[in-house]
């Protein structure tokens, strides 16, 4: 079991301390009580303030905490709600969680945040040379304050360093269904989003849902080729294309992106457009041979072929496992026996 701590801050989103609170004490227990089975929790969870007091949220919901954040004895995972959009009122006025936050995370302890809630991890120096994302509407705030963190604001979600950022405020969501699956795997993480009627994580705020692999490394040159993958992946690539977006040699760029990512470069756009082809499947209702050209594979037979190499089964068998369909859906007369 995993200890969670979820930490209450002043003036923002209620919905970002909230969100989480319930998606992790769901996982092991709502899907399970649903289809009559025992509850098996998998989280403990507390919830502190800095100290110990109730916070006001933005919208005037009072959240009264378990204790304050020296009351802490063991955390696996730290999850900071929202503060307000003036950032540098709510910095300064948080200054006694930053050395906490970097006490847990040298100790291991994984840091998410969301919103504007990552502005507090950036505040802690967490995120200096990191990728980050964070609400569209104080990014340029956060990258004036903040010009360390590569900000990427088109992103729901980023993970570099056990530190995960969400995009906007029900990206909370998202960052919870994320860490729930990185702790127990993909299948939890989809019965406790089934369970509570939610999507399955995005991490992108525009275009298709992937979780981009190997994202985190210190070559800025691979990192803005990347982030040029992770838009234009449905596209005709090659080695050639790619070096050239990155100005680089074919061989040179290669060489670097596999030191970087430890892939080459077709392998990893491989790997990226397959993580967008699960979550088609899981999500949406389109045939395979749509979701194979919507990925960037003309030719259905090769997709097929390469989605069963990396997932160990067809995308047929993968949509009949997990997908989310009428199927599958909980009523609570009558339960549905095909999930």
């Amino acid at each position: 079991m995993y200890d969670v701590t979820v930490v209450l801050v002043a003036g923002g989103a209620p919905s970002t301390a909230v969100a989480p609170i319930e998606v992790f004490n769901s996982a092991g227990i709502l899907w399970n009580e649903l289809y009559g089975q025992p509850a098996h929790p998998l989280f403990r969870l507390q919830t502190v303030s800095l100290d110990g007091r109730a916070v006001q949220t933005g919208f005037g919901l009072h959240l009264d905490p378990d204790g304050c954040i020296d009351d802490v004895g063991n955390t696996d995972l730290i999850v900071l709600a929202a503060v307000g959009v003036d950032i540098a009122s709510a910095a300064p006025a948080h200054a006694c969680l930053y050395p906490w936050l970097r006490h847990w995370h040298r100790q291991g302890t994984w840091i998410a945040g969301a919103c504007a809630g990552t502005a507090l991890i950036a505040e802690s120096g967490l995120l200096d040379d990191q990728v980050a994302t964070t609400h569209w509407g104080v990014v340029e705030t956060c990258r004036r304050r903040y010009p360390r963190v590569r900000w990427q604001p088109e992103r729901i979600l980023t993970e570099a360093n056990h530190v995960v950022c969400g995009g906007g405020v029900y990206a909370a969501v998202d960052l919870s269904l994320y860490l729930v699956e990185k702790c127990y795997g993909h299948r939890i993480a989809l019965q406790t989003a089934k369970a509570l009627v939610l999507e399955t994580p995005r991490t992108w705020q525009i275009g298709y849902a992937a979780e981009p692999p190997n994202a985190s490394h210190g070559d800025e040159r691979i990192a803005q080729a990347q982030e040029w993958l992770f838009r234009h992946f449905d596209q005709p690539l090659s080695i050639n294309r790619l070096a050239a977006q990155a100005c680089m040699s074919p061989r040179n760029f290669g060489r670097r992106f596999k030191t970087a990512t430890g892939q080459t470069p077709m392998a990893y756009v491989h790997q990226l457009r397959i993580n967008v082809a699960r979550q088609l499947l899981e999500s949406e209702r389109r045939t395979v041979q749509e979701v194979s050209g919507a990925v960037g594979y003309g030719d259905v037979t090769y997709f097929r072929e390469l989605f069963r190499q990396q997932t160990g089964m067809s995308p047929q068998a993968y949509r009949r496992r997990y997908a989310i369909g009428p199927t599958q859906k909980t009523v609570l007369e009558g339960l549905d026996s095909e999930c």
